[in-house]
């Protein structure tokens, strides 16, 4: 009996978690006691940011450092008026802290404001859930802070596609499916600081 030679197999390579960020949550309205408490709330959004950064081209710094304020309609519409000249409530904002081209050195992603009023509106009028629609634009807010956007049709594609995938790391259904792409947010105001953005994820 001839003994067969062993066939080497490679070792598999251990998988490579995200860097954690360091989270710092404040809720500025009643309202999102809708989707629990702040300890639920801040359950779902590292669920919802570990999700955005196994799917992200760009990866921060281990422990970067991002801001996210829960607040309302009124509050959110006086911060875009203020920073962007657009009077008007909006769902999210981001105010990222650094150029694209330096977010993986950054200690410092920058900010996401969401607004309860018109994410509860979106997610009814889309026949959606509140706390998955919560969790699409936290997804969608942290993509802008790593460099992503959606001023072109490429861009919106790109960026689409990796919330989707985003999303299904969270067992949460394509939000696109059978509608739009991305809506393409309007020009900022010169006088903004830093290119934030708001937008809607539409779905028709």
């Amino acid at each position: 009996m001839t003994d067969r030679p062993r066939v080497r197999r490679p070792a598999p390579r251990p998988e490579t978690r995200p860097p954690a960020l360091a989270i710092a949550l404040r809720a500025q309205s009643r309202q999102w006691r809708a989707l629990g408490d702040l300890a639920s709330l801040r359950a779902r959004v590292l669920q919802a940011t570990e999700a955005a950064l196994a799917i992200a081209p760009v990866q921060p710094c281990d422990s970067a450092e991002l801001s996210l304020l829960l607040t309302d309609d009124k509050r959110i519409r006086t911060i875009n008026r203020d920073w962007r000249g657009f009077d008007k409530a909006t769902n999210v904002l981001s105010f990222p802290a650094a150029p694209p081209d330096r977010v993986a050195m950054s200690p410092v992603l920058g900010d996401i404001v969401i607004a309860y009023e018109t994410v509860e509106r979106e997610a009814l009028a889309e026949d959606k859930s509140l706390a998955d629609h919560f969790s699409h634009l936290v997804i969608h807010g942290l993509l802008h802070l790593l460099g992503e956007d959606h001023e072109t049709e490429a861009e919106a594609q790109r960026m689409e596609g990796l919330e989707v995938a985003a999303l299904a790391r969270l067992g949460i259904a394509d939000p696109y499916a059978g509608g739009e792409l991305i809506a393409r947010p309007q020009a900022p105001s010169p006088t903004s600081p830093q290119a934030a953005t708001s937008d809607h994820p539409p779905r028709s």
